[in-house]
């Protein structure tokens, strides 16, 4: 029993004090304290795909789950991107910002959370998930969404992007990336006016983010996605009745499409992004998700090509 309350009185420290961090940088970049990172390090490009000698048909900026912690690809959030830059040379590919900092300064590059990573691994995930909620959270909601919409368009202004170009913009976001992508929807707009289209892939968000601006949203889900299934309960928002939310009005304006990759999971041998697990059709859900968000860019590209003016 003694020990019982122990584990719970340190599990329930660790949330307040993670609480605590994730608010600290949203605070941060509101008053000044602390300036966004730009800098990638020098090996790492700030775009990959298509050639910086010609416009790409679209920027595709990938917004990863909570594993993500440095500029680099996550080991899973790698696969998918590499496999999109494979199969789509046409597009250019930014996978390096950073959805839980708004600061953009990768956790494992700070000195404590190195030493962390080595000794207790799971308070990155445990950061990365309370800076989701955060972002969600209606008093921290519009400064996040303005510092990480203000970090995106940085890197896509970086990697050759050029505002009023006409050319789309594509956020395809991983679990809690979809709150942050939702949110990044009006600085893009406001910077940039560049044509949208978001791609959420299992998205957990709370759906109080305004898309009047996202030209489309792109649901890909699963019926054994029980994480994203939490999302739908627990942020009222994301409830039918709640008729005058901003996701609900997007639905109703046709601006949301679901689209089922079952037999997926969230996580784990036979997540969206697995490698290995099979379909009939001897596809692996990397492979099919892959192709599913291109086959979705492609089309959204040559609608927009086909339309007049």
């Amino acid at each position: 029993m003694n020990g019982l309350l122990l584990w719970g009185g340190l599990i329930g420290l660790t949330l307040i004090v993670e609480g605590l961090l994730a608010r600290y940088e949203v605070l941060a970049y509101s008053v000044g304290w602390r300036g966004l990172i730009t800098e990638l390090p020098p090996d790492l490009p700030y775009a990959r795909g298509a050639a910086a000698d010609r416009p790409p048909d679209a920027y595709l900026v990938y917004l990863d789950g909570i594993g993500k912690r440095q500029f680099r690809d996550t080991r899973d959030g790698g696969k998918l991107v590499q496999a999109l830059i494979a199969r789509a040379p046409e597009l250019r590919v930014l996978g390096q910002v950073q959805p839980y900092s708004p600061l953009a300064a990768p956790l494992a590059q700070r000195p404590v959370w190195a030493w962390l990573r080595r000794r207790a691994g799971l308070l990155l995930f445990l950061h990365n998930v309370m800076q989701t909620f955060v972002a969600a959270d209606h008093r921290y909601r519009p400064i996040y969404n303005r510092a990480v919409g203000n970090q995106i368009v940085t890197q896509l202004q970086l990697a050759g992007y050029q505002p009023d170009s006409g050319i789309p913009v594509v956020l395809l976001s991983y679990s809690g990336g979809a709150q942050v992508a939702t949110g990044a929807v009006e600085e893009l707009h406001t910077q940039l006016r560049a044509p949208l289209l978001l791609i959420m892939l299992g998205g957990f968000l709370n759906g109080a983010n305004d898309l009047t601006h996202a030209e489309h949203l792109h649901q890909l889900t699963s019926a054994s996605d029980r994480i994203e299934r939490i999302g739908t309960w627990i942020f009222p928002e994301r409830w039918r009745v709640v008729r005058r939310s901003a996701w609900n009005r997007a639905i109703r304006d046709g601006k949301v499409t679901v689209h089922r990759l079952d037999p997926a999971t969230h996580v784990g041998p036979r997540s969206y992004i697995s490698p290995t697990a099979q379909l009939p059709d001897g596809r692996t859900h990397l492979e099919r998700t892959a192709d599913t968000a291109i086959e979705l860019i492609r089309d959204y590209c040559a609608n927009r090509a086909k339309a007049p003016g």
